[in-house]
């Protein structure tokens, strides 16, 4: 991933970047991941969202972005911090490949590992008042 591209951002984010951080000319793929906030966690109506990341969250999304890369593909990611609204863009996910096959597994495993590796969390309010935790155990 490009130096110039925050893995962990506290601003809005913009998919273009990391298709840009990817994209070569040998490439005849780009797959990009981009995930909202929703209205909605299961039965229940979401009013507000923040994420949280551990200091060193930038490091394991790097480390995963480098553990999907080969000769052929590469990767990149960010995830926005802060407070979010509906709509918001949360995270990005871009993989160019030579191959669409190829870019679209490469882009599932990656956002698969980001939701599974990445110390981020976040904080959901709902519309009865309540709020919880998720991705409490990453």
């Amino acid at each position: 991933m490009s130096s110039r591209l925050p893995a962990i951002a506290s601003t809005p984010l913009d998919p273009r970047d990391c298709e840009r951080a990817v994209h070569t000319a040998a490439d005849g793929a780009i797959v990009t991941f981009t995930g909202t906030v929703r209205d909605h966690h299961d039965d229940r109506a979401v009013t507000a969202l923040r994420y949280e990341a551990h200091p060193r969250a930038g490091e394991f999304l790097a480390q995963v972005c480098a553990e999907h890369r080969t000769a052929d593909v590469r990767v990149a990611a960010q995830h926005r911090i802060g407070e979010l609204s509906i709509g918001d863009i949360a995270v990005v996910v871009a993989v160019s490949a030579p191959h669409r096959r190829e870019a679209f597994a490469v882009c599932a495993a990656v956002i698969d590992a980001v939701k599974a590796v990445v110390p981020i969390w976040k904080y959901e309010t709902y519309a009865d008042g309540t709020a919880d935790w998720q991705n409490p155990g990453c």
